[in-house]
């Protein structure tokens, strides 16, 4: 596969359609929204509740301590510190407005 070339996918899970984006020699990434979608027809409000979760962020910032060369972890600790509170809300775009690359942010068709 061309390094710089995008490619969509569509793999079935459960009955659910569920978007995947091959990035070249970067890592592949799966649709939040997609498999969000099985649970709610808010799908939005699933992920902004999972991302909520402490042992979610925790997973969050380890993956990118492994994945990520430029991860920057005293930034993430403001995620890990308000993780779990009421008032806490992180979305992916939060997340990549800090150099994370857990997420990758695209309009799915």
């Amino acid at each position: 596969m061309p390094q710089n070339k995008e490619y969509k996918a569509t793999i079935n899970a459960n009955g659910t359609n569920i978007s995947i984006v091959l990035k070249g020699n970067e890592a592949d990434y799966i649709s939040l929204t997609d498999i969000a979608k099985y649970k709610s027809d808010e799908p939005n409000d699933v992920i902004r509740n999972w991302l909520r979760n402490r042992d979610t962020i925790e997973f969050l910032g380890l993956w990118e301590k492994i994945n990520n060369p430029n991860f920057k972890p005293v930034e993430f600790d403001g995620f890990r510190k308000e993780a779990g509170k009421n008032a806490f809300v992180l979305s992916p775009q939060k997340m990549k407005a800090s150099e994370e690359i857990t997420f990758y942010i695209y309009q799915n068709n």
